[in-house]
């Protein structure tokens, strides 16, 4: 295997393994610990922090320890893996009864319609039209502020989006194409927008930094984590807190870092979410598929 079908093969396992555990009564927080610990022991790393985004957040949640899984929770679980940079990237949406179980029948179907007609030539807007009708037929809307994207060496989201809706992009995909195919369903309004921070961050430009704890911590991101996204938790096992919050805020201050925020369904509706890495080529193969 190469290094982008290993990285898609352990992110798989890894999502499987998470899903394993996500269960009414459970917390969060140590679910994302236990699934990181997992791709550590694969001698990989995490393409980005693993997030659970519960009922309204759609993504870029990583709970706080006080989170623990209700019976009534949509849970999206998204996991992330990278072998020297590249990436498999993952998700799927857990629920404990069958009140929305249509709502997760619904992304995987957007899902499986663009597996169905991507390949090399087609329009971005056509896989996004596949992915809109399916959710569609199900009665529920597609976000279509959220996209999929390409994925490039150490760049989970590398310029190229893959619509969740036909936007009427004539960009082709194109062989060699590594690509993450992430449709979500809503019974909302169809549109998220930004509300919490997430403790979330990536470096945006590399500058100077003349404080020297910032400066510290600016050569360790980049030398753990480079131009992927990461935890503040994580610095927190190498750095004092009062140096992880200074330094996080000086870095940010001056447009070294940027910290992704909550997204939340505009309308308070439930998402469900549903993705595969997919290398484009003839045929197409599905990385995060586990065989």
């Amino acid at each position: 295997m190469n290094d982008a079908e290993r990285a898609g093969r352990f992110a798989a396992e890894a999502l499987e393994y998470g899903c394993g555990l996500i269960r009414p009564g459970e917390n969060a927080l140590e679910i994302l610990d236990k699934i990181e610990e997992l791709i550590a022991k694969k001698n990989a790393k995490p393409a980005f922090p693993a997030q659970i985004s519960i009922n309204q957040v759609a993504a870029h949640c990583v709970p706080d320890g006080e989170v623990v899984l209700q019976k009534q929770d949509v849970v999206k679980l998204d996991v992330g893996v990278h072998c020297n940079g590249l990436i498999g990237d993952n998700a799927r949406t857990l629920v404990f009864t069958s009140e929305h179980k249509k709502l997760v029948e619904a992304a995987e179907a957007g899902l499986k319609a663009a597996l169905d007609v991507v390949r090399p030539g087609i329009t971005l807007g056509k896989v996004g039209a596949a992915i809109e009708d399916a959710i569609k037929q199900r009665g529920f809307k597609s976000v279509r502020n959220l996209s999929g994207h390409l994925l490039q060496q150490y760049e989970q989201h590398a310029g190229l989006t893959i619509p969740n809706y036909d936007d009427g992009d004539a960009t082709r995909l194109e062989e060699g194409m590594l690509i993450a195919i992430e449709p979500f369903a809503t019974d909302g309004s169809g549109f998220i927008e930004e509300r919490k921070d997430s403790g979330i961050y990536k470096v945006e430009q590399v500058k100077n930094v003349r404080d020297a704890f910032a400066r510290e911590m600016l050569q360790f991101i980049l030398k753990e984590y480079q131009t992927l996204p990461f935890a503040k938790r994580w610095l927190l096992r190498k750095f004092p807190v009062v140096q992880v919050e200074f330094g996080l805020r000086m870095l940010q201050r001056d447009g070294v870092l940027h910290q992704y925020q909550q997204l939340w369904e505009k309308a308070a509706g439930l998402v469900s979410q549903a993705e595969h890495t997919v290398l484009i080529g003839q045929p197409c193969v599905v990385t995060t598929y586990l065989q």
